[in-house]
């Protein structure tokens, strides 16, 4: 049996994950295991549901108890269905709602990088990537170009951000993916030796006159290979560049020196793969 509660107080405590906590709250750096993420509209709750996560709640528009989010509900009995009419949702201080469903989830454990690495063939390792909307595009396009595994470095954007997780269109649920070491001391040496160890040669995209085109046959011929990109702006740093095994680059022309990290990855994820 659904639990539907109607909106009546705007100020009820059990909103403000919705709408009054910011992401670092919602993450809860200091207690990791009691950490929430939003995921939004159908689809993506759907594949959230089908990889396990635990639903805390639902805000919905009320046209959608019958509509779009009927079967969201029939799978998430017992947790609260919060609802209203649009015009009153949009009066919750700092709601902001697409898609016309929200669900509120727990977050998990995350594995260890050997144990997503193990099987896989081609990988991605993602330096210092702080935007939500790249992050999301980038597991998007790893989801859908046969990238076995995506490792993040600890400054990267979470990839349960709430934007993160819409522009990835859910597949942040589907690929396998951890943060590589939990502090920045452990990047780059000893994440590239990490990487070594697991059988895995590291290209590096960045622009060099020495790189490598991506259509190098060499790199297609690795049986292990680590493609690793760099943050908005900066690329990827010197250090990591001198102790990778490759250093890659994407053929441009008219001048353009570079692509957009999440542009470029879908490149090379295609190319590479």
């Amino acid at each position: 049996m659904a639990n539907i509660i109607e909106i009546s107080d705007f100020s009820a405590p059990e909103l403000d994950v919705y709408a009054r906590l910011n992401e670092n709250q919602l993450l809860n750096r200091h207690e990791p295991e009691k950490g929430i993420f939003i995921a939004e509209s159908p689809k993506v709750i759907q594949r959230a549901l089908d990889a396990g996560y635990i639903p805390l709640s639902l805000l919905l528009e009320k046209k959608h108890i019958t509509g779009q989010a009927q079967g969201i509900i029939s799978r998430c009995q017992g947790i609260p269905v919060y609802t209203a009419d649009f015009h009153i949702l949009t009066q919750l201080t700092g709601f902001q709602l697409t898609r016309g469903v929200l669900c509120a989830m727990s977050r998990r454990p995350l594995p260890d990088a050997t144990a997503i690495c193990a099987g896989a063939r081609r990988i991605a390792v993602l330096e210092n990537v702080m935007n939500p909307t790249n992050i999301g595009a980038i597991f998007r396009s790893a989801a859908a170009l046969g990238i076995d595994a995506l490792l993040l470095t600890p400054a990267c954007s979470n990839p349960l951000y709430r934007r993160a997780i819409r522009v990835s269109m859910g597949t942040v649920f589907q690929i396998p993916w951890t943060f590589i070491g939990s502090s920045p001391e452990e990047w780059p040496c000893p994440g590239i030796h990490l990487l070594a160890s697991l059988g895995f040669r590291t290209a590096a995209m960045a622009l060099s006159d020495h790189a490598l085109s991506i259509e190098d046959p060499r790199l297609k011929k690795e049986e292990k290979l680590a493609i690793i990109l760099g943050t908005e702006g900066d690329g990827l740093a010197a250090q990591t560049i001198a102790g990778c095994d490759y250093t890659v680059c994407i053929p441009m022309a008219h001048g353009v020196d570079s692509l957009n990290v999440a542009a470029a990855s879908a490149i090379a994820f295609w190319q590479l793969r």
